[in-house]
């Protein structure tokens, strides 16, 4: 039977957790024991004791394998990540007045990673030479695994355990090569979309054409074939084929400012697209009082909050880059 109500924190089995967590790393009892230094059937009794606290098993255990229980899988990150800031915290207080090092881990798409964020990295490292970044940068929409510190994430908005901030709602809009742009002078939207071959950024769960049917529902196109052209995993690959010389573009034009400052893109036609997703910050509501996670976070929306206008953001990650 399924045990309810809370568990008093006077009663938190700490040495059963440290136990759970390593049998989970290892995916071994034996190998766990070892690495604890315990015997294994003291390890055993951690974890039985646990799974009997909240009434639930933790591992699947197969004749030879050992699995995590969905249940195990939800408390496993939890675990791991109390455990490091109670490491963190105890050593910075041991070594007061010593620098001591605190590694973040961040998640951040692909294509705001590599046009944004990784090349003003160096100014947060600067200012904060103490916290390390492990930054991980998966393709996909939606929010991040629960190990993640700090993540920036495109999304539709959403209502999570997450605090959420809204760093800019996208605005696709239509970019290509210059000299495309001017082969087809003169032509409009619809004409323009369908002489020329059209470029897909993946999203997950959405059919590829989906943003460019969005655009034509908008704007009133008519009837245009979007089943044509090419497919990329994310918008930094999409607009890598752009530049060279071919192909139509739906993008977010923050992220590729600089090209269109510089004439590498153009923007033939000021129609734009919101369909509702944007990058948001996310955070786990207990790290808020977590001094590195807060800096860091703090930093981010000083860079790419919503204060930050389109037209502003490329000048200043201009001269950061210089």
């Amino acid at each position: 039977m399924t045990n309810t109500g809370r568990i008093d924190r006077r009663w938190l089995p700490l040495n059963a957790l440290r136990a759970f967590e390593a049998v989970a790393k290892h995916a071994s009892f034996t190998a766990a024991a070892n690495a604890l230094r315990i015997s294994q059937s003291a390890l055993s009794r951690h974890v039985i004791s646990i799974e009997k606290l909240i009434g639930v098993q933790l591992f699947d255990r197969r004749p030879h394998s050992l699995v995590l229980t969905k249940a195990g899988q939800h408390l496993l990150p939890t675990v791991i990540k109390s455990f490091d800031r109670l490491e963190y915290s105890l050593d910075e207080i041991r070594n007061a007045g010593a620098p001591t090092l605190r590694t973040l881990h961040v998640q951040m798409p692909p294509s705001f990673a590599v046009r944004l964020a990784v090349p003003v990295l160096r100014d947060f490292r600067r200012a904060n030479p103490d916290i390390e970044l492990d930054l991980v940068s998966p393709y996909g929409v939606g929010p991040p695994p629960s190990d993640v510190d700090v993540a920036v994430v495109y999304s539709k908005p959403a209502v999570t355990e997450y605090v959420s901030d809204l760093l800019w709602p996208v605005k696709l809009s239509i970019l290509c090569h210059p000299e495309l742009a001017a082969r087809h002078a003169g032509k409009e939207l619809a004409s323009f979309i369908r002489d020329n071959e059209l470029i897909h950024v993946r999203i997950a769960d959405q059919p590829r054409h989906h943003v460019w049917t969005q655009l034509a529902r908008q704007a009133n196109l008519g009837q245009i074939n979007f089943e044509r052209g090419l497919i990329f995993d994310t918008a930094l690959l999409a607009v890598e084929y752009a530049l060279s010389g071919e192909g139509l573009a739906l993008v977010d034009m923050n992220l590729f400012a600089e090209e269109l400052r510089s004439g590498r893109l153009v923007r033939p036609f000021e129609v734009s697209l919101d369909d509702g997703y944007g990058y948001y910050l996310i955070t786990q509501p207990e790290a808020l009082s977590d001094t590195a996670i807060a800096l860091f976070r703090s930093w981010l929306i000083e860079h790419f909050g919503p204060h930050k206008s389109a037209e502003d953001a490329p000048v200043r990650l201009a001269v950061s880059n210089d």
